[in-house]
């Protein structure tokens, strides 16, 4: 119960002498480790021995193998981080080459000058790999049980995660990509619903919570007219909470209130609705209303979010 992509690989560094290592090499192209479960063995070029005449034998290339930016490599036997790559190029050995042996004339003296002593070159270091890409998501929504975060990405993209009235109805977070216009998308991740002590693994608790830490953006999905009569202000404001108790940088993230189910008001009770929750919270940031039962609303989301992205990714001045 991840919200994760993940595969293992074996990488196998060469042999001496002197053979090619093994590295791995943070690609931002990327975004999925689909490769790695197909293709799972991984070996550098074996160093060639050497000649006469003294000739040294060809060393063997380094091996760049290409990951996702953002993923958490461990060594499966030992259980060891190796490393974290996040920033492109970012490149990291995961495989030491085996060194080369020494023939017999490194071994001829002023006394000895037919030696037979050599040494063998030594064996490339092999691993097991696991790689673990913590997110996929561009976007995080999240928000109570309930709140509509399902539905929400059902109206945005191609998803077609599990809907129903009950609590905890998302046991896997549900991926979908919203294109907004040509060459326009960006993926958005239903987060499971948080409950008050989630930051302390109440309900799906951390397991999920660490998952946003990677988003550019939070959509923070708020009920309007929930049917159980709480205060939709008090929803926000536990949940924000729990992003605080977590991490005060995930507190800190970019995060919209998107304020659902305005189709179950007339306008000017939403309207009422709305100002009773932005002075409840003393909401400061951009807000936007949607229905995602009826696609209200969404269409001028997702253009936002797209320039918000844009906007995150742009280099600084």
């Amino acid at each position: 119960m991840k919200f994760v992509d993940e595969a293992t690989i074996r990488v196998l560094a060469g042999n001496g002498g002197h053979g090619g290592s093994v590295y791995l090499v943070a690609e931002p192209s990327m975004n999925t480790l689909a490769d790695f479960r197909v293709a799972r063995k991984f070996q550098a070029e074996t160093g060639q021995g050497g000649a006469g005449r003294n000739k040294t034998g060809r060393s063997g290339d380094d091996l760049d193998v290409m990951i996702p930016c953002g993923t958490v490599v461990h060594d499966v036997d030992t259980g060891e981080l190796i490393c974290d790559l996040t920033e492109p190029g970012q490149r990291q050995k995961v495989a030491e080459a085996g060194r080369g042996g020494q023939g017999n004339t490194r071994f001829k003296s002023s006394v000895n000058r037919a030696p037979r002593k050599i040494t063998q070159g030594t064996q490339g270091e092999g691993r097991h790999l696991s790689l673990e890409l913590k997110v996929l998501a561009d976007v995080g929504l999240l928000g109570m049980p309930n709140a509509g975060k399902s539905t929400l990405i059902t109206a945005m993209s191609a998803a077609k995660p599990r809907i129903a009235d009950y609590p905890f109805t998302t046991l896997h977070p549900n991926l979908g990509v919203v294109r907004v216009g040509r060459l326009q998308s960006f993926v958005m991740a239903d987060i499971p619903g948080l409950i008050e002590g989630a930051s302390e693994g109440a309900g799906l608790g951390i397991q999920f919570l660490r998952h946003l830490q990677r988003t550019g953006l939070l959509l923070h999905l708020v009920d309007i007219a929930p049917i159980d009569g709480t205060d939709p202000a008090d929803v926000v404001k536990a949940i924000a909470n729990e992003l605080g108790n977590f991490s005060e940088d995930l507190a800190e993230k970019p995060r919209w209130l998107v304020i659902n189910k305005i189709d179950l008001l007339t306008e000017d009770d939403r309207a009422v609705a709305r100002q009773k929750l932005l002075e409840s919270l003393a909401w400061d940031g951009p807000v936007f209303e949607v229905s995602a039962a009826t696609g209200e609303g969404t269409g001028a989301l997702g253009q936002a979010i797209v320039r918000e992205l844009e906007a995150l990714q742009a280099p600084e001045e």
